[in-house]
């Protein structure tokens, strides 16, 4: 895997690729926008150029971006739901002027009317979007998730079924967060239990549809489907399993990003990483 992090853009877009830079980033995640705001600002052209330089000297696999928090394509007809489909266009136009490749988005919640329901409106809500944006390159990569609450995605059946069910499957791609499988019950504690796990999501999905990772341990027991992410090798997963992950030669081109806690000087990234790249070694 190329091993790096999510990355604040504050000051300016290209400066998450710099902070990357600073402590050895293989791959960097990014918000395109607040990731606690409807909309957002466009980036001036200048920052545009400025990112590209970025991520070119930066010399980066992959540099990707991540949706903000308040979209939810599961959501009932009403505000939420048009505010969510309006800001996900948005962040696929900001995406495609900074040429990246696929933005990471959690599926949606049903918000009490029930799974079904909700991939029905998830379907639809996509569509929509990729009508919209149908000059853009740029992919949904459904994220799985810890099944917290009415969250959709911690079943891998959730996700085959958005497949099946777009119009525009090629413009969708899964992004596999390790703290998220293990809440949601998948025990990827050892080698076996990671290829086990590999091989539900091959059944299900498709591995080709696997474009990157979130490498998170977690703070919280296995099926306890609850979202809290821990420094790697510090949680209930533990190293094996992402030692496991790592050394998983099906994905040594994918990107796989820390979303562990951190402070402003990045130290325990710098350490996440370390832990990780001595992994891969072994």
């Amino acid at each position: 895997m190329k091993l790096g992090a999510h990355m604040s853009t504050s000051g300016g877009v290209w400066k998450a690729l710099e902070r990357g830079q600073s402590i050895g980033c293989e791959a960097v995640q990014i918000f395109v926008k607040s990731n606690m705001r409807w909309m957002g600002s466009a980036h001036s052209p200048k920052d545009v150029t400025l990112f590209g330089d970025g991520c070119k000297t930066g010399k980066f696999a992959c540099v990707f971006g991540h949706t903000g928090y308040l979209i939810n394509l599961g959501s009932p007809p009403g505000s939420n739901r048009d505010n969510s489909i309006k800001s996900l266009i948005q962040e696929i136009e900001f995406a495609t002027a900074l040429d990246l490749p696929f933005l990471v988005m959690h599926p949606g919640a049903h918000l009490g009317h029930g799974e079904e329901k909700a991939i029905e409106r998830i379907v639809a809500a996509l569509d929509e979007v990729f009508s919209v944006t149908k000059k853009s390159r740029v992919r949904i990569a459904l994220e799985n998730t810890a099944g917290q609450g009415s969250c959709l995605g911690h079943r891998f059946e959730h996700l085959a079924e958005i497949f099946s069910r777009v119009k525009k499957p090629e413009r969708l791609a899964v992004c596999i967060d390790t703290c998220h499988l293990f809440a949601a019950g998948f025990d990827i504690r050892t080698r076996k239990g990671w290829d086990a796990t590999m091989k539900q999501i091959d059944n299900m999905i498709g591995l080709k549809q696997v474009v990157a990772f979130h490498l998170n341990d977690s703070k919280t027991d296995l099926g306890s489907r609850v979202d809290r992410h821990a420094h790697i090798g510090e949680g209930k997963i533990g190293l094996e399993g992402f030692r496991a992950a790592v050394n998983d030669a099906r994905f040594k081109k994918h990107p796989a990003c820390l979303e562990t806690p951190k402070s402003d000087d990045l130290h325990e990234d710098v350490k996440n990483l370390g832990v990780l790249r001595k992994l891969r070694k072994e």
